[in-house]
């Protein structure tokens, strides 16, 4: 059975999206299935993470509110093999409910060796729509005191599931020199363990406009980051990287 992972965070800006799309690519190149879900409604841009930019017509409404299978749905990378997308409704229907979220995933676990959810940022419906079903959870926060602020009353809202990890995203030497900051302060912070840290790397951006995955760039930066978490989700022993 298949493992439901939400990725989130406390407020927008984090990078969880680009994390989302890195990650679910590196399982895939590691021989898992792995169907990525863009639940970020209205706001959906997981497709462009992934290099998918608008192949998917139909999104996950339509499977939970059964309008349409999630066979048919789900649209596969036509590179990466092993990795699908489930897109994100332009507007969240009212009768889209936590409940028709969990027979959703029940329904993809069978498929797939992982689901991993793209969640909204706040603490709104969106997001308790995202980790309603979740069986582990990722919070993304960068090193500002505002976003780590944001990322202790997410995991607030998380109690509910039993693993829950941070992930401290688009980390800068010089910055964490001046603050005087060390990412021991930043778990503290948030009050979780901690299962990746990602440099601030252009080739995010650079990969999401050319609309190719990260994995493209091979085992370095931001990239090999993602390598690393995907790793540990798998259960490796991974030193955490040390950002220069």
């Amino acid at each position: 059975m298949g493992t439901v992972i939400a990725i989130t965070s406390g407020k927008g800006g984090t990078g969880k999206t680009s994390i989302a799309g890195g990650v679910a690519s590196w399982l895939a190149l590691s021989g898992r299935t792995v169907l990525c879900i863009d639940m970020d409604i209205g706001l959906r841009n997981l497709d462009i993470s992934l290099g998918l930019n608008d192949r998917a017509l139909m999104d996950f409404s339509d499977v939970a509110l059964g309008r349409c299978p999630l066979a048919r749905a789900a649209v596969e990378h036509p590179t990466l093999k092993g990795l699908w997308l489930l897109t994100a409704p332009m507007s969240l229907p009212p009768s889209l409910t936590p409940e028709k979220v969990r027979v959703l995933l029940d329904a993809a676990r069978p498929m797939y060796d992982y689901i991993l959810i793209d969640s909204p940022a706040g603490l709104g419906k969106g997001f308790r729509l995202a980790t309603c079903g979740a069986d582990r959870a990722v919070v993304v926060s960068t090193n500002d005191a505002s976003s780590l602020r944001d990322a202790q009353r997410t995991v607030a809202e998380l109690d509910h599931i039993k693993q829950v990890h941070l992930v401290m995203n688009r980390i800068q030497t010089k910055l964490l020199r001046r603050l005087r900051a060390t990412i021991d302060d930043a778990m503290n912070a948030a009050g979780l363990p901690l299962i990746g840290v990602v440099p601030e790397d252009p080739q995010v951006i650079l990969c999401a406009n050319l609309g190719q995955p990260l994995t493209t760039q091979g085992k370095k930066g931001a990239a090999l980051a993602c390598w690393n978490i995907a790793q540990r989700l798998e259960g490796q022993r991974v030193p955490i990287m040390r950002i220069r």
